[in-house]
């Protein structure tokens, strides 16, 4: 079994209490999901709930190929404004946890992205990423910082 590891790092000139509340919002996710993945949270918290570990949502997506599925995840770690942590429990991956870091930089906030997956498949699995997973969650995460940029202010080298 490979773990294999994805991560990004954006930076905005923002308040962290900002962006947190953004990411920390589920229902912001559809906004910058590319909407040929049709995002859709089919169970979950209320829109003004706060997130909170052990907290169960369930999406419809189309990852690949136009192909339904249904994602469960867990909240399963949070620290108000710094960090969550997100778990899927029924999905495509084998497993995937994906930790959304926020931490203070000189002029605003770091958001960083971590994931690890592992893809069924076996043997095969690190050709699937490479060919195919890979790319595809570069072009999820490209677009999600294409929209973040629009709504916070990107922060200037």
């Amino acid at each position: 079994m490979k773990i294999f590891r994805f991560e990004t790092i954006q930076h905005f000139a923002e308040r962290k209490e900002k962006v947190w509340k953004f990411i920390s919002t589920p229902y912001n996710l559809s906004r910058i999901t590319p909407p040929d993945m049709d995002f859709r949270i089919v169970f979950g918290p209320q829109p003004s709930e706060p997130m909170y570990a052990g907290q169960i949502i369930v999406y419809s997506v189309r990852p690949l190929w136009n192909v339904p599925v249904r994602w469960v995840t867990e909240i399963t770690h949070v620290r108000k404004g710094e960090f969550f942590v997100d778990e899927q429990r029924i999905g495509p991956y084998v497993f995937w946890h994906h930790q959304h870091i926020l931490e203070d930089v000189p002029g605003g906030v770091g958001m960083r992205d971590i994931v690890h997956y592992v893809l069924p498949g076996g043997f095969l699995s690190s050709m699937i990423n490479k060919w195919i997973v890979e790319p595809r969650l570069k072009y999820i995460f490209d677009y999600r910082r294409r929209c973040l940029q629009e709504i916070f202010v990107p922060l200037k080298s």
